[in-house]
């Protein structure tokens, strides 16, 4: 999907992974709490098999000898929920053990909802995400604890349930019970996009909401939200690294306080830089 890597030395053998003359051990065990984080001295693990994304399923890797878990996906009783760029800051090293980046889409909308909220007050909103298909759909017509997801992800547009609207509350909390959405699975590989619709307190009208949304993409939030008013598709935002890219024609006002923005995202390597900048964040605090 994002083709050969090249230019870089890398080899392997059984047990590591050779990268510019660094080595990387690798290892593998079904249970976390058998895996050698003690004896390789582990600072912190970067949870993203989604399976153990609880507390119960992550503190596994402490068990271990691991000191921190970074869990890539929506958590459960975790100490903390950061979204790079919105809440961050709030991390605490010596609260935050088990943390949770949220998913790619929550990445995507907290940034835009912040901003909206920020300058106009959000009352209330719906969102949609048009969500490349995931590893969790079916490539065939099989069973699956979703009926929908049960059916082909290629050849199939699937209405199924996202908490990615409700997770904004766990980063901006005067949100709490003002946001929701739904999620439409497409069969694309990979980009997706964030659709809110918001009724908000202020009046305004789309090229304020635009000139807002720039300013933020050019200052406070700059690297994590971008803003676009090129006519682009999906597959031109395939690589990009930041977490939301607004795409400026798309906005729309009705009645000066009902608000609709669409952003880009690339779910996968977009999300991984947000990752990286959380985990660098963790780290910074050891040093």
């Amino acid at each position: 999907m994002l083709g050969t890597l090249k230019g870089i030395d890398i080899s392997a053998d059984e047990n590591s992974i050779i990268v510019k003359g660094k080595t990387v051990k690798c290892t593998s065990d079904r249970n976390p709490e058998n895996l050698p984080w003690k004896d390789w001295d582990i600072d912190l693990i970067i949870e993203s098999t989604g399976v153990f994304t609880s507390r119960e399923g992550a503190t596994k890797h402490l068990n271990a000898g691991a000191k921190k878990v970074l869990i890539t996906a929506p958590g459960k009783n975790d100490d903390g929920t950061f979204v790079y760029g919105v809440n961050h800051h709030e991390y605490a090293h010596e609260t935050h053990t088990i943390i949770s980046n949220a998913s790619c889409t929550t990445n995507c909308l907290a940034p835009i909802v912040k901003v909206l909220h920020e300058k106009f007050g959000i009352i209330k909103g719906t969102m949609t995400t048009t969500h490349s298909y995931t590893g969790d759909q079916r490539l065939l017509d099989a069973s699956h604890r979703d009926v929908r997801r049960a059916r082909a992800a290629a050849m199939n547009i699937v209405p199924t349930s996202t908490g990615a609207a409700k997770a904004v509350a766990l980063v901006l909390p005067d949100l709490k019970g003002k946001l929701n959405g739904v999620a439409l699975r497409v069969p694309t590989p990979n980009v997706s996009m964030v659709d809110l619709v918001a009724q908000v307190e202020k009046p305004t009208f789309a090229e304020e909401v635009n000139s807002t949304l720039k300013e933020a993409a050019e200052g406070s939030l700059k690297g994590i939200l971008e803003y676009s008013d090129l006519p682009l598709v999906s597959s031109d935002y395939q690589g990009h690294d930041a977490s939301s890219i607004v795409d400026a024609s798309l906005t729309l006002v009705m009645g000066n306080d009902l608000v609709k923005v669409m952003a880009w995202y690339d779910n996968e390597w977009g999300y991984s830089q947000r990752v990286l900048d959380l985990a660098e964040l963790v780290a910074r605090d050891w040093k």
